[in-house]
């Protein structure tokens, strides 16, 4: 906090307090308010500042107010306000692109072949087979292994989406699988199996934990935004991600994979980011690396 007395703003007679924000110059106004003391809010737009206006005699005791009521909102609150850019909503697309993964399940029970010709195989893949990286994103084990990962995926997706967009924030999530699989390649003993779009929803998760990484140059309180959403979303990955019982190499792979590509896309404006076209091109091209890998994949089989 600091203090300036200027009669050339505030007149003889009349200090003036500087704060760094409009909403810290109204609650500073309202503590001083209790204390019977005159203000008025003052704005300085060329300055990006705001300040308060009180009589120069009431000045220390208004000095020492403030300095009391700092002291005591020091500690951590159970709620604070969220920083503007930060408000999370929640999107009902990611409902949809679940039910997609429930219907291929579905098939996949009537067809267990199709479990085989796209599920993830080391061997197969090392030998040219690359679309099981993308079709093993699709399928699931059994139906725990498909409940677990919908449940996980429909929350995850649907507060990434509003943010980043439908179709980009799928195009993300997916190659963030991708990528858990090729990690899963390179660092599993051969021969490795495994199927699941956990790498995926974990992908989902990484993109929230970036969800501030926007407000870094322009917001005072960006760093402690940054990151509680990070320490928040690492805690989220620790408690669901590191199961040795699942994929903990292909969740920490679409987790890591995802937060950066996060990062990437949090620096572009929302003019730029939320556009329309872009969000169909990305879902376009993100149906289409499906589509086109099990195309591949179901003529290989036959």
């Amino acid at each position: 906090m600091s203090t300036t007395a200027s009669e050339g703003l505030a007149g003889a007679g009349r200090a003036t307090i500087i704060a760094r924000s409009e909403r810290q110059a109204m609650d500073w106004s309202l503590v001083l308010t209790s204390q019977d003391i005159a203000t008025t809010i003052l704005a300085f737009p060329q300055e990006r500042r705001w300040g308060l206006e009180i009589s120069e005699t009431d000045h220390v005791r208004a000095l020492d107010a403030i300095r009391r009521y700092r002291l005591e909102n020091r500690t951590w609150q159970i709620t604070r306000k969220l920083p503007e850019g930060t408000e999370l909503r929640f999107h009902m697309g990611s409902v949809l692109w679940c039910a997609i993964l429930a219907m291929i399940y579905g098939c996949s029970a009537f067809w267990p072949a199709i479990i085989e010709a796209g599920a993830m195989d080391s061997t197969k893949v090392i030998s040219g087979q690359w679309w099981r990286l993308f079709t093993a994103v699709t399928l699931h084990a059994d139906l725990a292994h498909l409940m677990g990962n919908i449940t996980f995926g429909v929350i995850m997706l649907g507060l990434a989406m509003p943010r980043f967009g439908f179709g980009l924030t799928l195009l993300v999530a997916l190659i963030a699988g991708f990528f858990g699989n090729v990690a899963g390649l390179l660092l599993y003993p051969m021969p490795y199996k495994g199927v699941g779009a956990s790498g995926m929803m974990m992908g989902a998760l990484g993109l929230l934990a970036v969800y501030s990484a926007r407000l870094w140059p322009t917001h005072p309180r960006a760093f402690r935004a940054m990151w509680s959403g990070a320490g928040a979303g690492l805690l989220i990955f620790l408690l669901f991600g590191m199961n040795p019982k699942t994929d903990v190499v292909a969740h920490a792979a679409g987790f890591a994979s995802a937060a950066i590509m996060g990062i990437g896309l949090s620096w572009l404006p929302n003019s730029r980011l939320k556009r329309a076209w872009l969000d169909w091109l990305a879902f376009g091209l993100m149906i289409a690396m499906i589509g086109a890998a099990w195309l591949i994949a179901l003529r290989r089989a036959n």
